[in-house]
């Protein structure tokens, strides 16, 4: 859900992606050389979708900045949430996204099959990329491949509230009966694998949604003072520890595998060069390290842009 969409009127959700890809956008980064390459269009250019959490912002950047390398010419635009980029993609208004298997297969399968069909994904990392491949196939996306990199969905509590509950677990809280105000986004209200999952895998008692996003500080801070009970996060949130939050065990394997991996429009970027310069980072990235990018920029304050750039250069990438 920090791989989330708010769920929007069609007329509200068209008019804000308009909106967004307008005035969103990032900074367009300088292309290193080279001339159109396959992909990006006649002038070798590349826009890459952010959505409005850090890991997607310093990913973003990541991706751009090693397709500048290999000879595109660059852009980020920030969109808040998937039920906006997914569909700017498929119209080539964006080309590339850092995606998470487990959640964009789901959110596809919705798409296509409605809200209640039969899930896709599961904690099988290749089954989970196949069959969001041939539900992205169709809609003109192509999927690369998937890395050992993996972000779930988490829900952390405060740890005076773990203790006095004995919780390590979401099964130990839902046996609990303790009421909880969840701060997340709004969207956790119909996501499976937010409230309705919590409700029916767990039978936890939400009594409401507190829409302060995932795993933002408001969201912590909400917990940490006890005006929510439980926040959504995400299992590279580096940050828990100074709000004073615990994680608690996903015992029941709500969450599926949701591994790294880039997305992108196949008629613009669908070609070999795109897909090895975005492989080179696939190969090396770790959910060790998603969390500490996620800590040098929630935790140190310092810019996604430059934490992208350490980290490729420390890898010898750029």
């Amino acid at each position: 859900m920090r791989r989330t969409g708010r769920l929007l009127a069609a007329g509200g959700a068209a008019a804000l992606l308009a909106t967004s890809l307008t005035a969103c956008g990032g900074d367009s980064l300088e292309k290193e050389g080279g001339g159109p390459a396959d992909g990006g269009g006649s002038k070798g250019e590349l826009v890459i979708g952010s959505a409005g959490f850090t890991e997607s912002q310093i990913m973003a950047e990541l991706y751009a900045k090693l397709l500048t390398k290999a000879g595109y010419s660059t852009s980020i635009s920030k969109l808040k949430n998937r039920e906006l980029y997914e569909p700017a993609l498929e119209k080539g208004e964006i080309d590339v996204v850092p995606e998470y298997a487990a959640t964009l297969a789901e959110f596809l399968n919705a798409k296509k099959n409605g809200p209640k069909a039969e899930p896709v994904a599961s904690n099988d990392a290749d089954e989970t990329v196949g069959a969001l491949d041939k539900l992205a196939g169709p809609r003109g996306l192509k999927v690369l491949p998937a890395g050992k990199a993996v972000d779930q969905n988490a829900f952390a509590v405060a740890e005076d509230f773990a203790k006095k509950h004995r919780l390590t677990s979401l099964s130990d809280l839902g046996k609990s009966g303790e009421k909880v105000k969840l701060a997340a986004s709004d969207e956790c209200e119909e996501r499976p694998f937010c409230r309705p999952g919590l409700e029916k895998t767990y039978d936890i008692d939400v009594t409401g949604i507190d829409p302060k996003g995932v795993g933002t500080t408001q969201a912590k801070e909400a917990v940490k003072d006890g005006t929510d009970q439980m926040v959504l996060t995400t299992t590279t949130d580096a940050t828990l520890k100074d709000f004073g939050l615990v994680l608690l065990e996903d015992d029941k394997g709500l969450q599926n595998a949701d591994n790294v991996l880039p997305v992108v429009n196949a008629e613009k970027a669908g070609g070999k060069k795109v897909a090895a310069a975005l492989n080179k980072l696939t190969k090396v990235l770790t959910t060790k390290d998603l969390a500490d990018l996620n800590g040098k920029v929630d935790a140190d304050r310092k810019k996604p842009k430059d934490v992208a750039e350490e980290y490729l250069k420390a890898k010898k990438l750029i």
